[in-house]
């Protein structure tokens, strides 16, 4: 499946938020070594180097085209193309960061401790993902994907909703940790533009499920999404309209 920066970047400043807010509770004040997973296009890795100007940052992101974008924003950083399900470090890491990228990857029972494992002795490992999965954009998307013109063809595609209970994730790192810091924060998007929350998904998760149909199918099955969503998501009196989203933050401090 090809990304796309530009769509991905629509809401730029939206998706940014989140990232800088678990970068604000990150305590280390001069790590030497700093890791961003699912970099994306550069928007966490750039909050990152701004925040840690002297820091060895290596940006890892699995899509060509996400480093691609983050090449040419003419980042301060190593950029490596890699899959984090698969990925192992050379030498350990003072931070280990990922903004809104684990909840592609499933097994997160074994990521997350693994995780763990690649800081060195007092680093911290900083996750954020949406939880989202019962949010009414969600729900309607899970309608969409069941509808029998591709419900076949749909059927494994990916599982969106990867992301565990807060305690899970407690229960996972506090034996291994120092520390555990967990939040959760709704955030109230008000978007710019027509069929906003469309777009908006479109930069995400509806992506999986379009690239896995045939042109023609893939077409209808977004404009069938794109109704759905303009029906439960009317603008508001501004024309701007809410886009209401869930999201984890998880920070651990190594033993």
């Amino acid at each position: 499946m090809a990304w796309d920066p530009k769509t991905y970047l629509c809401y730029g400043a939206e998706r940014t938020r989140p990232a800088a807010d678990l970068l604000n509770r990150v305590s280390l004040e001069t790590p030497s070594r700093v890791a961003d997973l699912g970099c994306g296009p550069g928007n966490s890795t750039a909050l990152l180097r701004a925040r840690w100007p002297d820091a060895e940052i290596d940006a890892i992101d699995s899509s060509a085209e996400m480093l691609q974008a983050a090449r040419a924003a003419k980042l301060d950083a190593r950029l490596i193309q890699a899959d984090i399900a698969q990925w192992m470090p050379e030498r350990a890491y003072d931070v280990i960061y990922s903004n809104a990228a684990l909840q592609w990857l499933g097994n997160h029972e074994t990521l997350f401790p693994r995780l763990l494992s690649y800081l060195r002795p007092g680093g911290m490992l900083a996750v954020q993902v949406p939880r989202n999965a019962d949010e009414l954009c969600d729900r309607i998307i899970r309608q969409a994907i069941g509808d029998s013109r591709w419900a076949v063809k749909l059927k494994g595609v990916r599982d969106c909703w990867n992301v565990r209970p807060p305690e899970t994730y407690y229960d996972l790192l506090a034996p291994r940790a120092r520390a555990v810091d967990l939040w959760e924060t709704r955030y109230f998007h008000p978007l710019q533009g027509e069929d906003a929350v469309f777009h908006w998904s479109m930069g995400t998760g509806l992506r999986p499920f379009a690239a896995a149909l045939d042109d023609s199918l893939s077409q209808e099955f977004l404009e069938h999404c794109r109704r759905l969503l303009a029906a439960a998501y009317p603008p508001r009196p501004d024309g701007k309209t809410i886009h209401r989203f869930l999201r984890l933050f998880v920070v651990a401090t190594a033993q």
